[in-house]
């Protein structure tokens, strides 16, 4: 029989500092649910002028997530170039159109109203950089069908959802009322929330950061 005394378990290993260039609450959920040991700074990036220039420019939305990753991790990286800097950005595209995180009610209900019956894909990037040099980058994307949706149901929506509608582009977060907006999800479910998260922590190992 085994000397279940001698047997490894795992440990957690954080020989780097990790920071996230984001400003975002769920991808810190995430990382810190998986374990990671983290500091939180965003990047003072105005995000909606990055992408109002790069899709000027004729930049898919894939591209622009990629951008805007690095532009992030790259920002703190220079304070931080000790650091293992996690940069990330998400992107929603419905018939070529990029959504952005509504700004009030009246702007949540126009996004659901015009992603109802239809398809739209999120585009979710993920890099790190340390000293200025990007390590490693991962770009993944999942589509998702929303149902029909009457006003009614967008008024009953928001009003049950409050503040978190106005958090997330597309007004819903998945992993909670914005459940009841879909009928069909194809692709990873930490792509959905904004990170591509097994990636990133198979990175992260092979690193000695995190749950070896």
């Amino acid at each position: 029989m085994a000397d279940l005394s001698q047997a490894e378990t795992p440990k957690m290993v954080a020989t780097t500092p990790v920071i996230l260039a984001s400003a975002s609450a769920v991808r810190a959920r995430l990382l810190a649910a998986a374990g990671i040991a983290f500091e939180q700074q965003p990047a003072a990036v105005d995000e909606g002028e990055v992408k109002n220039a790069l899709k000027s420019e004729g930049a898919s939305a894939r591209e622009a997530a990629e951008a805007l990753a690095e532009l992030k991790a790259q920002h703190v990286s220079r304070k931080h170039p000790e650091a293992f800097v996690i940069g990330a950005d998400q992107i929603l595209e419905c018939d070529g159109v990029w959504f952005d995180k509504p700004g009030a009610r009246a702007d949540a209900a126009a996004s659901l109203k015009a992603l109802g019956g239809r398809d739209h894909e999120l585009i979710a990037s993920v890099c790190v950089i340390r000293g200025g040099a990007i390590l490693w980058h991962h770009s993944d994307r999942a589509s998702l069908h929303v149902r029909a949706l009457d006003e009614g149901f967008i008024e009953r929506y928001l009003d049950a959802a409050g503040q978190a509608a106005l958090d997330s582009v597309g007004a819903y977060q998945l992993e909670g009322l914005g459940a009841n907006l879909f009928t069909r999800i194809d692709g990873d479910y930490f792509t959905i929330l904004g990170l591509p998260l097994l990636p990133l922590l198979d990175f992260l190992r092979g690193h000695q950061v995190g749950l070896q």
